[in-house]
């Protein structure tokens, strides 16, 4: 096992790794941007050490200051959280090359899985099931018309190397297809530094289903169920539940089966999630992996009652996994609200600033994720998410009527939250029947869509 772990990230996923390193007998250094220096992380840790200025590119994002300060801290092992340089096949590489062990699946895998035109090509050579498709890469708006014209209108447009929803756009006909593709293909070029687009047909109002994936190097791979991530904005998620009401024990079964197929077909190993759209009549399509931890892990823990972090770390060990896909028992609902400093009254707009006071809820199945705390400063310089709210019912009207006390509970004062829209959604009728989509905060939040 590692003596000691350097967590490259902040925030409460740096907080949660540190505490389940805590329990694990594992020491911990934290990095930290001079805007972090009174982080929660900062102060957790073993040790900590300062990587640089506030902008992301010269501190979490820096590669060579963050495997210097893991040579210089003497620690074994990153682990890189989610966002920031989790999927960065590059920095797994020179880990790999600097003898230090990366918490997560090799270069080779995330290259691999990162480029979604790549993973589209191995996933149908294995059997699994995609969304009507190129299948190579395109770069001009010319050659990628005649490929939506085969495919049919409504298309997506995608970057390959995209993620968080940047690099995509849908077009209905041809008439607007030309505008979409050069403004997702530059979104791309910016956010990427990649043009390699491709197109896939359009899933009207699908559901987003993704599986939790654990796999060792031995070749054990099992699933943990999986979680509904289909009330999104903008591609970006903002209440996931597990287990999904659209979900049959029959389906689960077949759909966690193919996750598992596709996680062997890459030769995929740590923790990871497998992407399918499911459309209304229940045929499913693999749309993305990815290869980290993902934001709403705890609500799979919650329903499964498994460590998503102590697990990843065993297995980056080099100890087999701890259990066979029969152990798996999913039991009760879980819902997860990501508390973000923003208003939704402008847009989403990102609302940095001094936390005056805050209130945490609790109770029995009730879970704060956060590194937030009386007297904060938020900084402006990163991701706006500030708090993840996770409670646990023994079924979903429980899960949601605890959910309800609980955003009820919670006190955030000194900045603007979007704390008054996520109950406004656990409020919604057709969000207590079940009745949602990927369309479901448009359609019934017009106003907050601009």
């Amino acid at each position: 096992m590692f003596q000691k772990i350097l967590i490259a990230n902040r925030g409460e996923i740096a907080v949660r790794i540190i505490r389940a390193c805590r329990e694990m007998g594992i020491k911990t250094v934290a990095v930290y941007s001079e805007a972090d220096r009174d982080a929660l992380h900062t102060l957790l840790a073993d040790e900590a050490i300062c990587i640089g200025p506030a902008p992301s590119s010269e501190s979490y994002l820096d590669m060579e200051r963050i495997l210097s300060a893991c040579v210089s801290m003497k620690a074994d092992a990153i682990h890189p959280g989610f966002g920031f340089l989790s999927e960065n096949a590059r920095f797994a590489e020179l880990c790999e090359k600097c003898r230090i062990r990366f918490i997560g699946p090799s270069a080779a895998v995330i290259s691999k899985m990162g480029n979604k035109s790549e993973a589209r090509k191995t996933m149908i050579e294995a059997g699994v099931p995609v969304v009507p498709g190129s299948k190579e890469p395109v770069y001009s708006p010319e050659e990628a018309l005649k490929m939506a014209k085969a495919i049919g209108f409504p298309v997506m447009i995608k970057a390959s190397s995209g993620g968080g929803g940047k690099g995509m756009r849908i077009s209905r006909s041809e008439e607007d297809f030309e505008m979409n593709f050069q403004s997702a293909q530059m979104e791309s070029i910016k956010g990427f530094s990649d043009n390699t687009m491709y197109i896939e047909r359009f899933v009207e109002r699908p559901r987003h289903i993704e599986f939790q994936i654990l796999a060792d190097r031995f070749g054990n791979v099992i699933h943990l169920g999986e979680r509904d991530c289909s009330i999104q904005r903008r591609h970006q998620k903002v209440l996931e539940e597990s287990p999904s009401i659209a979900i049959s024990d029959e389906l689960r079964k077949r759909m966690g089966e193919t996750a598992v197929r596709a996680a062997k077909a890459v030769g995929y190993e740590n923790a990871g999630t497998i992407e399918f759209l499911l459309d209304k009549e229940k045929n499913f399509y693999f749309m993305e992996m990815n290869t980290r931890i993902q934001v709403e892990h705890p609500i799979t823990e919650e329903v499964t009652d498994l460590d998503l972090v102590k697990e990843p770390i065993r297995i980056a060990a080099g100890e087999p996994l701890s259990l066979k896909q029969e152990d798996v028992k999913i039991s009760g609902h879980a819902i997860e609200c990501r508390i973000n400093a923003e208003n939704p009254e402008k847009n989403f707009m990102p609302c940095p600033g001094m936390i005056t006071d805050i209130h945490l809820p609790g109770g029995r199945g009730v879970r704060v994720d956060t590194a937030v705390y009386n007297n904060y400063r938020i900084p402006p310089n990163y991701d706006s998410m500030i708090l993840k709210l996770i409670v646990r019912g023994k079924d979903r009207p429980s899960a949601i009527a605890k959910m309800r006390s609980a955003l009820g509970e919670l006190v955030i004062e000194g900045i603007n939250t979007n704390l008054d829209f996520q109950y406004d959604i656990i409020n919604n009728k057709d969000f207590e029947e079940g009745n949602v989509d990927t369309d479901f905060i448009p359609s019934h939040f017009p106003d907050y869509v601009k």
